[in-house]
């Protein structure tokens, strides 16, 4: 409707090929020793999309960009109007230097630039961030709330602020990064943020929202921080150690106000919250945010965990309900036995249990895995945490195994069971003590009830 699908008409329900990338001309960076443009040699390396525009980078960091999208040829001004471009177009305003990654969010871009040499391992010594678009809740992180219309630097990251950013993300209206001082060689890390912050998405301990990059001070101060990314309102962060930090509407979790909530305090989160009792995710890849749900890459990228909103099947858990705790996300192959020869005849009787038992075993696995976080503060490692007589035997010695499970544990996992124990009993008693007034009261309401 707007141009972000690459070309001029209706809606898509299908994939269509952008037949028009690159042709309406080379970004500055994609020039040959000549001069002259060399299109043919050039790939699209990665690409982004907002609300209702789409970017990409090409294989010499050139940037492309098309949909809704600044005017080309507009006066700065406090709030845009944007123009559908349905066609790819360079942005030229870096001047042939290596565009490395890109993010956008409903009206705004931000974009991280390498203005030295790219060394052979990708590493880069300096890079510049640039930003533009809408820019009425500051977003842009230039100090101010006038839109850009053109690529401007964030002067809080420069050449020599002694800064260097490594990731970037947009939400709707607000932009996350993380940077690491220039001496420490991927050291310590820092999340800053700007822009819209009613709902807490900037972690800064209020709802105000701030035109200039502030950093997220409640964070680790040792932590080396994989990814960030943004949904709509809220932020998430995984660190290398594998433990992931969320913030912003309700509970961090950005599931939006009108959830349904049951067994746990609704609110927005304006300090980083840990998610899911601190648990500890092996080997994490990457964080990444859609609307109002999040979804981790762990385990070198072999396993997905997703938590948040689940309406339409957005988790990929198998069914759509909310979920306030990370959830493992089975591949549609995963499960799937080895190839046999079967009889047609049989065929879809043996699919149809198939995928009744795969079912089954999922929702067993989900079951494991939340009672576990709740009990030992981490997620379940079928691999691990399976007691060995029952791998090996079939047989397991409750008793046994939960005296050998206590005997080896340390103060802050007894305390973790105890408590544990004092809230499942708790809650038993609250409920049998709320069931028990509303008898009390049923009985009262009857025998005062006038008799005819």
């Amino acid at each position: 409707m707007d141009g972000q699908l690459g070309f001029d008409g209706e809606n898509s329900l299908a994939p269509c090929l952008i037949k028009n990338l690159f042709e309406q001309g080379a970004s500055s960076s994609s020039l040959n020793d000549s001069g002259r443009e060399s299109r043919s040699d050039l790939k699209v390396c990665a690409v982004k999309a907002g609300s209702m525009m789409s970017l990409a980078i090409d294989n010499v960091g050139g940037l492309w960009m098309w949909g809704n999208v600044p005017p080309q040829d507009s006066e700065p001004e406090p709030r845009l109007s944007f123009t559908s471009i349905p066609i790819p177009f360079p942005i030229l305003d870096f001047h042939g230097r290596t565009v490395l990654k890109v993010a956008c969010g409903d009206e705004h871009v931000v974009a991280l630039v390498a203005p030295g040499d790219i060394h052979k391992d990708n590493s880069y010594d300096v890079s510049v961030l640039y930003s533009w678009g809408n820019n009425h809740h500051g977003q842009l992180g230039l100090g101010d709330k006038e839109s850009r219309v053109r690529p401007q630097i964030v002067e809080t990251f420069n050449q020599n602020s002694g800064l260097t950013v490594y990731d970037i993300a947009c939400g709707a209206h607000h932009t996350a990064l993380l940077t690491y001082k220039k001496e420490t060689q991927k050291g310590p890390s820092i999340c800053w943020t700007f822009g819209f912050g009613e709902n807490g998405q900037l972690g800064h301990r209020s709802n105000k929202s701030s035109s200039i990059p502030e950093p997220v001070s409640e964070l680790p101060e040792h932590a080396y921080l994989v990814s960030v990314d943004c949904g709509l309102f809220h932020t998430s962060v995984v660190s290398s150690e594998g433990y992931v930090w969320s913030w912003g509407m309700e509970r961090g979790l950005g599931l939006c106000p009108d959830v349904n909530f049951t067994e746990v305090e609704a609110g927005d989160d304006s300090v980083p919250r840990k998610i899911s009792a601190g648990s500890r995710f092996h080997d994490p890849v990457q964080v990444s945010c859609g609307a109002a749900h999040t979804v981790l890459v762990a385990d070198g990228g072999y396993k997905l965990w997703s938590w948040g909103r689940g309406r339409n099947g957005v988790l990929g858990t198998g069914n759509v309900s909310d979920c306030y705790v990370p959830t493992r996300v089975f591949w549609p192959n995963e499960l799937k036995p080895e190839k046999e020869e079967v009889a047609d005849a049989d065929k879809s009787a043996s699919t149809e249990e198939i995928k009744r038992l795969e079912s089954k075993l999922m929702v067993m696995e989900r079951y494991a895995s939340i009672l576990h976080g709740s009990i030992f503060g981490k997620p379940f490692n079928e691999e691990e945490d399976i007691p060995y007589s029952l791998r090996v035997s079939g047989y397991f010695d409750m008793g046994k195994e939960w005296g050998e499970m206590l005997e080896s544990a340390d103060k802050s996992q007894l305390m973790r069971l105890q408590a544990f124990y004092e809230d499942m009993i708790g809650r038993v008693k609250d409920k049998v003590l709320q069931r028990r007034i509303q008898e009390i009261m049923k009985d009262c309401f009857q025998s005062s009830a006038p008799k005819h």
